[in-house]
């Protein structure tokens, strides 16, 4: 079992940054890949980035890639989502999940993950 806590949500300027933070309970946070995802209003979750369990591989969707950086610190059981160059269409709620390690590939869908965050809000005003 494994409990995800997000932070560093808020309100922010376009052209302005942010870091997430997802804390991560359990003593087997290392063996699970993670992923970041985000939902508005009458839209289905989408992908955001992905991170396999070493953190040797990474995974970006293409509206966020040159833009956001996911990392993690397997010692603080902690993934990291850092945000740049955020544009009002990043508003969102941001999700952290965690899953199995799929071979050489991440999942890039909602089922592919086992254990979800409750979300944080991210606003960018224009």
């Amino acid at each position: 079992q494994v409990q995800l806590v997000e932070s560093g949500g808020g309100l922010v300027q376009a052209g302005g940054s942010l870091r997430l933070s997802c804390a991560a309970s359990g003593r087997t946070f290392s063996s699970y890949a993670m992923g970041w995802f985000r939902q508005t209003p009458g839209k289905e979750r989408e992908f955001v980035a992905a991170i396999k369990w070493s953190g040797a591989s990474t995974y970006y969707a293409n509206s966020v890639k040159g833009r956001f950086s996911i990392s993690r610190d397997n010692a603080k059981n902690t993934v990291y989502l850092q945000m740049n160059s955020l544009k009002p269409e990043d508003t969102a709620v941001y999700y952290c999940a965690a899953g199995p390690n799929y071979g050489s590939n991440l999942a890039v869908f909602p089922p592919g993950y086992d254990y979800w965050g409750q979300g944080t809000q991210v606003t960018v005003s224009s």
